[in-house]
């Protein structure tokens, strides 16, 4: 599967190093008369990254940069290169490359190629195909050649020659001049007054006329400064009509966005303070406006503003710090994520994806195409790039039931005549694949199509390359992922927002691809460890779905496959919250693991991490007894018998547990709010010292801290080792023991994050329990100590950033606290800390658990400061960067308690 609404099993899948493995490859499919399909980052909507035959897949191994020339402003790369990767080394000449899908931390060159992609600067600098230079290829027979700006003497050149030649009336009437055409191949091209160039008709082609092994792309400069302008009108129909005002301006963008995208990110849970400095309206243009230097820029975007003042009676915002323009192009960024799903969370699906009219004709195409949408009674959020007439769309398309896929069908032909109508074109970014091309002879005429098949049969005499797209298509409503019953299989987690289904969960996944992003973020760690599709979200949700169809997965619950897909994914949860859709991996991990081993003997480290609560409960009986043993020459054979990996170390437990420590504490003096401390395993046996300084920081804000009266676990460590039967009468005995505090609304206060976690989100996973008013310590201070002036705190610090913390509850309130006693703090973009829970500490799971930390965390606290403070409220990333650094890391209630201390001195 790919990011559409398609599903073909291929034969096999070929992850070649150089472009002679892609010949071998070549050779060999077409000895067999099996069809061969290019594949960048499977981000493609329209299916043309699938295929029955082999799959070629460019990105693990084709991905390097092979030269930037800043004099000719070029650069060579191989298919597999990431777009951001080429940015950033573009960049360090003050060069980029022009397209940029919202896909660009991911896609490829060979895709964007493949698809001549767009983004939301081609009104400055065009398609793909307006940027690149020359293309190194094989042909469907094939011949190696470099097309260029022009191609060597030969048949191939004389029978292109021919074709347009032969046929110039119909070639040069036949394609609707707008900016954004993208269906089709591009034969006008290479009509004489265009220069014949063949590089340009091959952009677009989709991988079905050649393979790509190299290509030479163009560079432009980048503007040295940027300035937003934010112009709101009544709603996105009349931000459309606006567009002709704004195009003689010379903007870099034009992106627009209806109110109801704007609901669906508050009622989705993704309101950001951004969303207060959009400018009064119901639909909204983003301009962008560059210069040679910020006042330029700003001089610039404030007549710009003047102007649709003026001529379009816009509300108009200006932003030129570059925080404020990162929340707000931070709004339309995330759309193509959001749009997934609609506001009341029910599903939306790609197929009329990214239509283009021109733009002066936009307005009245939105105003048809919503009418359209009434008519078949289907729902969608469009937003797109406006400034060259190009709608995105998912919509409520019910591909799940046989007249769900009728009203599919009938819907797309009726869309396509309306575009069609508009002087427009079925794709205006991500090409036509399965979804569109049956769908070409709405848009061009039978003579037409005739040279299209002429022009692959140019190319590709045998049809091999990515048979069944753009020329003699499949049907635009067959080979759907949604066809087929699914097995009805035992399950145990609830699934409460995907109506108990694990199908309906696994399938949120849209392929959208933002966890196989290697910069930057939480999503997803063990895929920026090893490169491979399976250790994504992606791909074990993908995994999990074919489970749970039976046809490639077989053994359901027992699948080997599957568990090995698993075994590398930390539980970070970072997907919860990166992922658009919100994939839970780890709870779906649990769930396997639960019936995977399910009346079978698990591995070592479920018995040994797995019950760490327990054991450490009774190390607390005799901490030094246990210490001893766990310090001797006995270590290397408990990790041996536990399953524990010889490079960490066991844990040291604490002489007197926190439960202990505060028992004959004396209380302070005076009536005071009471609020419950949880005592997590990690706090209470591992590092009391946290707690007791939470404790002294609660009596000092005013509060009577007390324990739960009886044993609490919030089960963590049996759920990350899917052993949810007992994770589940633990829950259900803790809030037992909690029922009064409950009852009485007493806030409950969390030091461990992942346990915070546990009752926050997985805890409803599980039981059908009532929401607990537990938080963590800066949100409790925050909302419930707001006056209290706590000593300053001198210096700086860097924070890493719990991966459940930053999925479930954010640490916003934590950045607002150090700020307000003085830190200057940075929180890290390092993703999981690696250690993870018991992940890290689990034999075969070392190299990648040091590497999620060597990536970013590692280096960054190596070149701190010494004076700088470095904070980490989770054990386990406490722990790794101790093991890893010679640093050791503060929980924050350690840094609120050392200045409340100092104070009093």
């Amino acid at each position: 599967m790919d990011a559409s609404n398609y599903r073909h099993v291929p034969l096999a899948v070929v992850f070649p190093r150089s472009a002679d493995d892609v010949e071998a490859t070549l050779r060999v499919c077409r000895a067999h008369g099996v069809g061969i399909t290019a594949r960048g980052a499977g981000t493609s909507i329209g299916g043309q990254a699938l295929g029955e035959g082999v799959v070629l897949d460019y990105s693990r191994y084709l991905n390097r940069i092979l030269e930037i020339d800043p004099v000719n402003r070029t650069a060579r790369v191989q298919p597999g290169v990431v777009l951001d990767a080429l940015r950033a080394a573009a960049g360090e000449h003050g060069l980029t490359f022009g397209p940029d899908p919202s896909t660009h931390s991911r896609c490829t060159l060979g895709g964007m190629i493949g698809n001549d992609a767009c983004g939301s600067h081609s009104v400055a600098w065009g398609r793909t195909a307006d940027n690149v230079v020359s293309l190194d290829v094989l042909t469907g027979d094939g011949t190696r050649l470099t097309v260029g700006p022009s191609l060597p003497e030969g048949d191939l050149r004389d029978r292109l020659r021919k074709l347009v030649d032969d046929n110039l009336a119909v070639v040069r009437t036949g394609f609707p001049a707008l900016p954004r055409r993208v269906s089709g191949y591009a034969l006008d091209a290479l009509l004489p007054e265009n220069g014949f160039d063949v590089t340009r008709a091959l952009v677009g082609t989709e991988g079905t006329c050649v393979l790509l092994t190299e290509a030479t792309v163009r560079l432009v400069p980048s503007p040295a400064a940027r300035v937003l302008v934010v112009a709101g009108y009544a709603d996105d129909v009349a931000a459309a009509d606006a567009v002709p005002h704004v195009l003689p301006l010379r903007p870099l963008t034009i992106e627009g966005m209806g109110a109801d995208l704007i609901d669906t990110l508050q009622v989705r849970g993704r309101r950001t303070p951004a969303l207060d400095r959009l400018p009064e309206g119901g639909g909204w243009l983003f301009i962008e406006i560059g210069g040679d230097d910020a006042e330029a820029a700003l001089a610039d975007a404030e007549e710009v503003a003047a102007t649709l003042r003026a001529g379009t009676g816009a509300a108009t915002v200006v932003a030129s710090d570059p925080a404020d323009m990162r929340g707000l192009w931070s709004i339309r960024e995330s759309a193509a994520g959001i749009a997934t799903r609609m506001a009341d969370g029910s599903e939306a699906w790609p197929g009329w994806e990214d239509a283009a009219v021109p733009p002066e004709h936009l307005g009245s195409y939105l105003r048809g195409f919503r009418a359209l949408l009434d008519k078949h009674g289907l729902r969608g959020v469009p937003y797109g790039h406006f400034g060259e007439g190009c709608v995105h769309v998912r919509i409520d398309f019910p591909l799940t039931t046989d007249e769900g896929r009728t009203r599919f069908r009938s819907f797309m032909e009726d869309a396509a005549d309306l575009v069609v109508a508009h002087g427009g074109s079925l794709s205006g970014e991500h090409g036509d694949g399965q979804a569109r091309a049956e769908l070409l002879p709405r848009m061009y005429g039978p003579e037409l199509l005739r040279l299209f098949e002429a022009f692959k049969a140019i190319w590709d005499p045998d049809d091999v390359l990515n048979p069944g797209n753009l020329v003699r298509p499949r049907a635009l409503d067959a080979d759907l992922r949604f066809d087929g019953p699914l097995r009805e299989l035992p399950l145990t987690l609830r699934y409460p927002h995907d109506g108990g289904s694990l199908a309906t969960a696994a399938r949120r996944c849209v392929g959208v691809g933002k966890c196989v992003d290697t910069s930057s973020g939480v999503m997803c760690p063990s895929y920026m460890a090893t490169g491979r599709e399976e250790h994504s979200t992606r791909g074990r949700a993908h995994l999990l779905f074919e489970l749970m169809r039976g046809e490639t997965i077989t053994d359901g619950w027992r699948s080997e496959e599957v568990r090995d897909a698993l075994d590398l994914c930390l539980a970070c949860k970072g997907c919860l919250s990166d992922c658009p859709v919100n994939v839970d991996m780890a709870s779906y991990k649990a769930e396997f693991l639960h019936q995977h081993y399910a009346r079978r003997v698990r591995p070592p480290s479920h018995y040994s991490l797995g019950f760490l609560p327990l054991w450490a409960r009774l190390a607390s009986l005799l901490p030094r007894v246990a210490n001893g043993v766990l310090g001797s020459r006995l270590a290397p054979l408990v990790k041996r018998l536990g399953g524990i990996t010889p490079e960490r170390s066991l844990p040291e437990f604490a002489r007197v547990s926190l439960r202990r420590t505060l028992r004959h504490r004396p209380k302070p003096a005076g009536e005071r709010q009471r609020v419950v401390l949880w005592p997590d395993t990690f706090t209470n046996y591992l590092s009391p010292e946290v707690g007791t300084a939470a404790v002294r920081v609660l009596e000092y804000a005013g509060f009577d801290v007390v324990l739960p009266k009886g044993p609490v676990c919030c089960g963590l460590t049996w759920i990350s080792t899917g052993q949810l039967g007992i994770a589940r009468r633990l829950l259900r005995r803790t809030l037992t023991v909690l029922e009064p505090e409950i009852a009485a609304g007493t806030p409950i206060v969390g030091l461990e994050p992942s346990c915070l976690a546990v009752l926050r989100h997985d805890i409803h996973d599980l039981l059908d329990a009532p929401k607990l008013n537990a938080m963590t310590l800066a949100g409790f201070l925050e909302s419930h100590a707001a006056d209290v002036e706590f000593p300053a705190v001198a210096g700086t610090a860097i924070t890493q950033q719990h991966c459940h913390q930053h999925a479930v509850f954010g640490n916003a309130a934590e950045e607002r606290l150090l700020a307000k006693v003085g830190v200057g703090n940075r929180t890290l973009d390092s993703g999981c800390c690696g250690l993870a829970g018991n992940f890290g500490v689990e034999r075969g799971h070392h190299e990648v658990s040091v590497a999620a930390a060597n990536r970013v965390l590692v280096p960054e606290v190596n070149a701190a400061d010494d004076d700088t403070l470095v904070l980490a409220d989770g054990f386990s990333c406490r722990t790794q960067i101790g093991e890893l650094t010679e640093r050791q890391a503060l929980h924050l209630a350690q840094v609120l308690d050392r200045a409340i201390t100092e104070s009093s001195r």
